[in-house]
């Protein structure tokens, strides 16, 4: 992408990238837009406006008055070729942005919503995860609908970098998956303030820079078409509808969380953007529990949590028995949760629980 972030109008490039997938796109259907520096030989050309909002509407007009184009140049911003996604699936043609999504359950969902049909972007602090994870994605579905990005949701500049990436190789976001979060479980009584904060940094602020830069590509798209709805949905967890012994740093910055949802969602939804958490049960089969060096398992014995237990499986067997359906939670359970917001259009604010029956709402 040579220096584009240095483009003299790469805000613009923001918000161009998102109108033209509506305007290139079928009805209630955006196209992908992917921005390249040089010309295209079908492209109608476009002078730009000093305001990007005329530079919109000058596009608008001109494909008005002409049949649809493949590709749209304008003056001193580049060239936005357009393409009509064809994949089948629950989430068809949309672009997804999953934090954390190199391994556990942010991969499941990952692989999850390419199969249904989204393009995705696997982003996590583990580039070359994050790398693999999208390849064999690719291979899975049989075609390069994945890409693998850097980020580190605690990183303004991480973020920005990674979504403005997004946007030059699918032209916007239509899901936001904030999934990235860290555990460090640990009595009040001791636990360093330094695993506190970092708990809270990744969990609570990173969920907040997320949104911070992802809501203005989004809500580009609603201005362009404001039939169009995206979503954002957090991953955040039953340790976030009601507390946690000895767990207090990661229940608090769930319940944050949730705050935070509720709150972006009276804000955003002038712009189109559906804001939700979904509140897993135990994912006892991923590396956040199972790990043997730093999983929760481990992590709860070394802390005294279940009272005489001896061994990993003794804490994994006192907590299974604490679930009303004698399981944890699956990504396919999460799955589902995520194809229910997305396709209903009626629900923003919410903190929807997939808990097998151990947490239910008052």
């Amino acid at each position: 992408m040579g220096d584009i972030e240095t483009h003299p109008r790469i805000e613009q490039i923001d918000r161009v990238a998102p109108a033209l997938r509506v305007l290139l796109g079928e009805p209630n259907a955006p196209a992908l837009v992917r921005w390249q520096s040089e010309p295209h030989r079908n492209a109608i050309v476009i002078d730009a406006r000093t305001d990007v909002s005329d530079t919109i509407e000058a596009i608008r007009t001109a494909i008005a008055l002409a049949p649809k184009p493949v590709a749209v140049t304008v003056t001193g911003i580049g060239t936005f070729v357009a393409s009509q996604p064809e994949p089948p699936g629950r989430v068809a043609g949309k672009v997804a942005f999953v934090t954390g999504a190199a391994q556990g359950f942010g991969a499941g969902i990952a692989e999850g919503l390419a199969a249904q049909g989204a393009y995705v972007v696997v982003a996590d602090m583990n580039v070359k995860g994050a790398e693999e994870t999208a390849h064999r994605i690719n291979e899975t579905v049989g075609a390069a609908r994945c890409i693998g990005l850097s980020v580190n949701v605690t990183d303004s500049g991480s973020l920005q970098e990674a979504m403005r990436k997004t946007v030059l190789r699918f032209g916007g976001i239509d899901i936001v998956v904030s999934n990235a979060g860290v555990l460090k479980a640990g009595s009040v009584k001791t636990q360093p303030v330094q695993d506190f904060e970092f708990v809270t940094r990744v969990n609570y602020t990173g969920y907040f820079l997320v949104v911070q830069h992802a809501a203005p590509i989004m809500a580009a798209l609603h201005a362009a078409d404001p039939r169009l709805m995206t979503d954002v949905i957090q991953i955040n967890s039953k340790s976030g509808l009601e507390g946690s012994n000895k767990n207090g740093a990661y229940a608090g910055s769930k319940f944050g969380g949730i705050g935070l949802t509720q709150s972006f969602a009276l804000e955003l939804i002038q712009d189109g953007i559906k804001v939700n958490s979904i509140c897993p049960g135990n994912f006892f089969d991923g590396p956040l529990w199972s790990d043997p060096e730093n999983g929760l398992f481990a992590q709860y014995l070394r802390a005294g949590k279940v009272p005489g237990a001896q061994t990993t499986d003794d804490v994994r067997r006192f907590y299974e028995a604490k679930v009303p359906m004698g399981r944890g939670c699956t990504v396919p359970d999460v799955l589902r949760a995520i194809y229910y917001l997305v396709e209903q259009q009626y629900e923003t604010g919410q903190a929807l629980p997939v808990t097998g029956g151990q947490v239910m709402l008052n």
